[in-house]
């Protein structure tokens, strides 16, 4: 075996890892295999007999490689999560990968990160992003972290502190006016899985207000959607039964909201004002490019 040979060996036992990274930094399967073609690319270029902790290396390249990425990314406003799973990437034969892709393996890589956690991670800053990742996910050490983000080891444990923050979301016991609102939620959504048209009635204001962020043909199919009145946005909530039914708990800015998912990883981030316990408004986000800089944290059931 050459030196070429065993190096792609040894890059093959890191793959799994590598790629599990990527996907948690960027959310795209095919993205991820990029980041960490990128990394391999990388490595050929340099003389790899002065790396001493090979993993080590590879997981801060992909990082930084990511890193670029999420930058250039919210640069552009472009986002993975818009419509239709995400696409798989095989190995190529030069890394010594199989020709054909994995299903077993890439269906239990997107498992272990739900969608909620990506849409939760979406909303982070990058550097935060990879903070968070790369530590509370791989246990890399904030000295190595920070150098990835180019700061110190302190600031990048701040890094990650802001994003757990986030990710873990507040204790809703807390505060009782949210613990209610919080029922009225439940019951609506309760009431929307069960096709139960005057239980919806009950959770919702007669002048209730819904507002999607995108009308109903889809992205760039015009003005945003405004549905108004209890019994019209009691009928929409049936309709949309199978979301309610995958659906998690969240706060964004302080109030009740959830993420709801559908078939082929469609999602919509709906969020609740209570008043009276009642429903007086939802907001719905269905476009990705409008997560980052929300205020969104997913709550524990």
């Amino acid at each position: 075996m050459d030196g070429h040979e065993f190096l792609a060996e040894r890059f093959e036992e890191n793959r799994s890892r590598l790629k599990a990274v990527a996907y948690r930094m960027l959310g795209s399967t095919s993205e991820a295999e990029d980041a960490v073609q990128e990394a391999w690319i990388r490595l050929g270029r340099c003389d790899d007999r002065a790396i001493e902790n090979l993993g080590g290396w590879l997981t801060t390249v992909v990082g930084r490689v990511c890193l670029d990425m999420l930058r250039s990314r919210r640069s552009r406003r472009e986002e993975p999560l818009g419509t239709g799973a995400p696409e798989e990437t095989a190995p190529g034969p030069e890394l010594g990968g199989r020709p054909e892709a994995d299903p077993e393996q890439q269906a239990l890589m997107a498992d272990s990160v739900g969608l909620a956690m990506l849409v939760v991670l979406e909303t982070l800053d990058p550097a935060e992003r990879l903070a968070f990742v790369l530590h509370d996910m791989f246990a890399v050490p904030f000295d190595e972290i920070a150098g990835v983000v180019d700061r110190t080891p302190a600031a990048a444990r701040q890094l990650a502190s802001r994003a757990r923050r986030r990710v873990q979301g507040a204790d809703p016991v807390a505060d009782p006016d949210l613990a209610r609102k919080r029922e009225v939620v439940n019951a609506f959504l309760a009431a929307a899985r069960d096709g139960e048209f005057e239980a919806l009635l009950t959770v919702l204001d007669p002048d209730v207000v819904v507002r999607s962020d995108i009308g109903a043909g889809g992205a760039g199919a015009g003005a945003p959607e405004l549905v108004r009145g209890a019994a019209a946005v009691a009928r929409q909530a049936m309709m949309f039964a199978p979301f309610a039914r995958s659906s998690r708990r969240a706060l964004v800015g302080g109030e009740p909201a959830v993420i709801a998912t559908g078939e082929g990883h469609r999602f919509s981030v709906m969020i609740f004002t209570v008043a009276r316990d009642r429903i007086v408004e939802m907001s719905v986000i269905r476009d990705p490019s409008h997560l980052p800089g929300l205020d969104l944290a997913v709550l524990d059931d």
